[in-house]
């Protein structure tokens, strides 16, 4: 852990938020309990987010990855698309995931990539395609749909 892997956002992202003093890779990112986990995004861009994270430290007692694991990198990717599509004036908000578990995983790397279902003004779903590195088949599928909030609260009234 510590080690920090470069996120790749597209030209038009980093130009979007060029100027407003933001670290895009901080705000991007799997927060500290994806960095406990090991999670690293690779690719961040509104029509596809990709990350890994390891399966050791992440398994639950019969040594097999946990679904809770799972599902931890399925909402950090979406979230991450979700909040790349609202872009700078709002943030994303996780109102529903689901997660659907194929097959176990005992070592190894996983990766998820999130593609968006459904990218609105006030609501964005992604699809997550968790997949076992080993094997390239799929270990979990799951959804996330989340709110887009203004980034800041409005301006209270004045009267």
């Amino acid at each position: 852990m510590g080690e920090r892997t470069t996120t790749q956002f597209p030209p038009e992202i980093v130009e979007q938020y060029a100027g407003l003093g933001i670290d895009l890779p901080a705000l991007f990112s799997a927060g500290h309990l994806g960095e406990r986990m090991g999670i690293r995004i690779t690719e961040a861009a509104a029509d596809k987010v990709v990350g890994t994270m390891p399966v050791e430290g992440n398994t639950q007692p019969y040594g097999l990855l946990h679904g809770g694991a799972s599902a931890v990198l399925a909402e950090t990717l979406g979230s991450v698309g979700a909040m790349l599509h609202g872009g700078p004036s709002k943030i994303a908000v996780g109102v529903d995931l689901n997660a659907t578990h194929h097959r176990s995983v005992r070592s190894g790397t996983v990766t998820g990539t999130a593609t968006p279902v459904h990218r609105g003004r006030s609501s964005a779903s992604y699809e997550i395609v968790i997949t076992d590195d080993a094997t390239g088949k799929r270990v979990c599928t799951a959804r996330l749909t989340c709110m887009l909030r203004p980034a800041t609260p409005p301006a209270p009234a004045t009267t």
